[in-house]
């Protein structure tokens, strides 16, 4: 395969069309759309509200899951894929590796964390309906085997599921990146291959003490997520992982409105079901016909891909990311675990809250707001306590280390 042309060290399709990741920066557009994503998380994460109307999930198949996972693995090609050209590869591998037991144990707290949080609401105000929902009842009718499930991550509780499935793919993500490096297409396939066995066989993670699988099917979520892990990779490049072409731009707009408007015509959208429910009884299986979540149908992850490569490929969307007016979203994105984490917590807070309060457009818009608040408040805190340690260790550094033209500053 020819390389791409060099001009003044850097690969000549590096992007007008990637903007936002200036000299190996940060791209403004991931930390922009991860932020979003969380906002929404956070919104769906308190059901029963009005605002829960305005979220992504309304205007088509897809909703934040699909791009929280797509843009984990992106962040992961941008992060990891460069330390595995030199050796050894056992500290690329290690640090990946890190960050996985970092989720697993941010897993834990949060769960333990929303079940006192439920406790507590019963407890002390005899909310106890909020021990009824989200999967808590094994606890009680199975203490023991859900007290093994818990730290197994075979039992999950409503709402708390996604880091699990992230830290079981970033385990395999030293893999993929060995894979992905020489092989970056029979890696895609593999994934495919991989998705479809899923599907076919109703392969799934096993869930104890309860039956079933995993509401996110690693062996199905897996696919998005080395698609934004190479993605990723070919950023890390310079490069573009599917070419910007005007022809696929377009079809990828048309596709997006057609979507649209399938979930808002329910005329069309009751034709779109029925000709899904034909191929169905024709054979075709339920993952390529329908919008099953657990194993990523078709319509699922075809959606969210052709989003992704849209908002990839406008020129508007790269201005409007690195923009005053999405300064914070980029700074919820740039925290990105911190507020997923303390964000889950607060929603599993107000779920108790909203047990006991009438449900109100007013009221569930304080809370939400107040609680997105308290996200971004902590998001710039977090941001500039890393700045201020950053910048001793800067100016010590600038004293004490040769300049590249000898001697020291």
């Amino acid at each position: 395969m020819r390389s791409p042309k060099i001009q003044n060290g850097t690969p000549a399709r590096r992007m007008a069309d990637t903007p936002g990741l200036p000299g190996g920066g940060r791209d403004a557009r991931l930390d922009m759309f991860r932020g979003l994503a969380l906002v929404m998380i956070f919104i769906n994460h308190v059901p029963g509200t009005v605002y829960e109307n305005f979220t992504s999930r309304n205007f088509g198949f897809s909703d934040a899951a699909e791009a929280f996972v797509f843009m984990s693995g992106m962040a992961a090609g941008l992060a990891y894929s460069g330390r595995f050209d030199t050796a050894p590869v056992w500290p690329a591998i290690a640090r990946v590796w890190a960050r996985a037991r970092q989720l697993y144990f941010v897993h834990l707290v949060i769960t333990l964390i929303s079940l006192g949080i439920f406790a507590f609401a019963a407890q002390q105000f005899g909310i106890v309906e909020a021990l009824s929902k989200n999967n808590i009842p094994p606890l009680f009718q199975n203490p023991l085997g859900a007290m093994i499930g818990l730290p197994l991550l075979t039992h999950q509780l409503g709402y708390l599921n996604i880091l699990p499935l992230y830290a079981v793919l970033l385990v395999a993500t030293p893999g993929l990146i060995l894979i992905g490096r020489r092989w970056p297409k029979r890696l895609l396939v593999g994934a495919i291959l991989v998705w479809m066995m899923a599907g076919t066989f109703r392969l799934n993670f096993p869930n104890y003490p309860t039956s079933g699988g995993w509401f996110f099917n690693p062996l199905s979520w897996q696919l998005i997520f080395v698609v934004g892990l190479l993605a990723g990779m070919a950023m890390k490049r310079g490069e573009r992982l599917v070419p910007k072409r005007p022809a696929l731009v377009a079809a990828a707009a048309a596709i997006t409105l057609f979507i649209l408007l399938w979930v808002k015509l329910d005329w069309l959208g009751a034709a779109g079901r029925e000709v899904l429910g034909f191929l169905s009884r024709m054979g075709l299986p339920f993952y390529i016909t329908w919008f099953d979540k657990t194993f990523l149908a078709l319509p699922r992850l075809g959606h969210a891909l052709v989003l992704f490569y849209l908002m990839s490929s406008l020129g508007f969307v790269a201005q409007f990311a690195q923009s005053r007016m999405a300064a914070p979203l980029r700074l919820l994105g740039r925290n990105g675990l911190a507020v997923f984490a303390t964000g889950t917590v607060l929603s599993m807070a107000l779920q108790a809250v909203k047990l006991a309060v009438p449900r109100d457009p007013l009221t569930d818009g304080m809370m939400l707001g107040g609680g997105l608040l308290l996200l971004y408040g902590m998001a710039y805190a977090l941001s500039r306590t890393a700045e201020l340690s950053r910048s001793p260790r800067a100016a010590r550094t600038s004293t004490t280390t040769p300049s590249i033209e000898g001697g020291t500053r």
